[in-house]
């Protein structure tokens, strides 16, 4: 488990589904001896992780899967980059009548 390994800050959140394994006491037990917090779906609803899965598709597609990084550091400002300059700024949205994220207020300014 990356408490072995990466020994993450406290707090951590653990997203799952409510499958068994995570749902388990001892899953449960051990999340709580390392301090961190439990999250889960809704029973019966699949849809409830679709925006972050979307998400992370869309940043390991476009960016992840199309780099090599030297260091931890050259992959966290790459991220940064892709999120806050591309993915926030620049890219299409589909959902968005293929708009960037600002496209409907530059809009609403012209014609203001």
């Amino acid at each position: 488990m990356v408490t072995w390994k990466r020994r993450p800050a406290a707090g951590l959140w653990v997203h799952s589904d409510q499958g068994s394994q995570y749902a388990s006491d001892s899953f449960q037990r051990l999340l709580k001896q390392h301090d961190c917090r439990c999250s889960m779906s809704r029973k019966g609803n699949g849809w409830d992780n679709a925006p972050s899965a979307s998400f992370f598709h869309t940043l390991k597609a476009g960016l992840v899967y199309h780099e090599d990084f030297e260091t931890r550091e050259a992959a966290k400002q790459a991220i940064f980059e892709y999120i806050e300059v591309f993915y926030n700024r620049v890219r299409l949205y589909p959902s968005n009548d293929y708009m960037n994220p600002t496209g409907p207020e530059s809009g609403l300014r012209t014609a203001a």
